[in-house]
């Protein structure tokens, strides 16, 4: 073992990084058919993040305003949303101006300086030397100008380490979770959609000749009927406590508002209160019902909702059935978000008479116990991830400031 007295020193952001810049002042000229991709902050999630929403370009495009992106650049989101950051990985993509790129000097550790730009040390100082009251910017003189201390480049890679270990850990889950909700989402839709389930002989069932009958829907299996959402859930609208019983300290009953309280399938904690209204029990599936209407989440536990929320919960103990009808039901939420003067909304009434096509008891058991296997592995996944999420934001601002010391070893940590 090394000794661990190492000096740390003070630099800025400009002292680590050979070029700090951003993206273009403008828009490019659009092509769907392009290879290359139009990002701004709002793609940056520690990856560039592309959807079907991402724009591209063309060749010529990307040549006029393509920057010197390589294996030693970062990027940070510097207007609208401030400090999401993302590790440049090879993508093809041409930067607007809601996003900078420095690249990092081989004689600092790209990791290191990337959990330095996602300390809070970094983000207040966004806080405090951004400028704009409702679209919030960040210049790049400011930029370069963020001090901070940096150990040796050993030290520096040993903490990177360390920290990138727990994110790797957490972007497994995230993967697994993603095709965890792929494949029910894909046997729901084969079944309850193009009604292939499988019949008695274990065969698709419309493919193999199922009988088709009318409906008021349209053609659906023999035996199966329409229905209304509230002949199968018991659907409780929220209501909000007096704002006198928030707290965020944890006193009295976890409160979710509304839908910012939502991450990819179970709410986060952010409030509590001490006079709960209306109540959700553990397993309920969550909605908003303001606008955008139809957002899902699941509650884990036992919580108070908000008039931003209403709960559901499966008459026949299937939830993880009724989970999947509404997931697939989002189109049919948003014909309600023109509801209301300010905000768009959904009521009680309207959920409550939203037809569905309900299949026999057999196939919808079936359906659930699948679904629910799924689900109990999606759930193990996440509150695992939110565990490590935790122990990171413990340990980073520990391991940046030099409070925690990592032992080296003589051989180097790449």
């Amino acid at each position: 073992m090394r000794d661990v007295s190492r000096k740390w020193k003070e630099v800025k952001l400009a002292d680590v990084v050979s070029i700090l810049g951003d993206g273009l002042h403008g828009t490019p000229k659009y092509d769907e058919n392009g290879d290359y991709y139009f990002i701004n902050g709002n793609n940056l999630n520690g990856r560039i993040v592309i959807d079907e929403k991402t724009k591209k370009v063309g060749i010529i495009e990307y040549e006029k305003y393509k920057k010197d992106l390589n294996d030693r650049t970062i990027l940070v989101s510097i207007n609208g949303t401030l400090g999401r950051v993302a590790t440049y990985n090879g993508e093809n993509v041409v930067l607007g101006k809601s996003a900078c790129y420095f690249n990092v000097k081989d004689d600092y550790s790209k990791n290191y300086i990337k959990y330095t730009i996602l300390s809070d040390k970094f983000r207040n100082y966004l806080n405090t030397h951004s400028t704009g009251t409702t679209i919030k910017n960040m210049g790049l003189k400011q930029m370069r100008e963020f001090t901070f201390q940096v150990p040796p480049l050993q030290e520096q890679k040993a903490i990177a380490h360390i920290l990138s270990t727990l994110d790797e850990k957490i972007e497994v889950n995230n993967q697994i979770n993603k095709k965890l909700e792929e494949m029910a989402q894909t046997i729901f839709k084969h079944w309850f959609v193009d009604f292939e389930f499988p019949n008695e002989n274990g065969e698709p069932y419309k493919s193999s000749g199922g009988e088709m009958v009318e409906s008021e829907l349209g053609m659906i299996p023999k035996g199966w009927e329409v229905r209304e959402l509230e002949d199968i859930a018991i659907i409780t609208m929220g209501q909000s406590p007096k704002g006198s019983s928030y707290n965020e300290h944890g006193d009295g009953t976890v409160f979710y508002q509304g839908r910012t309280d939502f991450t990819n399938r179970f709410p986060v904690r952010r409030l509590y209160t001490t006079e709960p209204k209306r109540i959700a029990k553990t397993g309920d599936i969550l909605m908003s019902v303001r606008a955008p209407v139809g957002d899902i989440n699941i509650a884990n536990e036992e919580c108070c909702i908000g008039r931003g929320l209403c709960s559901f919960r499966s008459k026949n103990s299937m939830n993880s059935y009724l989970l999947y009808i509404l997931l697939n039901l989002k189109e049919k939420f948003d014909v309600f978000n023109g509801e209301g003067t300010v905000f768009g909304s959904i009521n009680q009434k309207d959920l409550k008479g939203i037809k569905i096509i309900m299949p026999n008891d057999s196939i919808v058991k079936y359906f659930n116990d699948i679904a629910t296997s799924l689900d109990k592995k999606y759930l193990y996944l996440e509150m695992e991830s939110r565990k490590l999420t935790n122990l990171r934001d413990t340990l980073l601002p520990k391991l940046m400031s030099g409070e925690l010391r990592v032992p080296l070893e003589d051989d180097d940590i790449s």
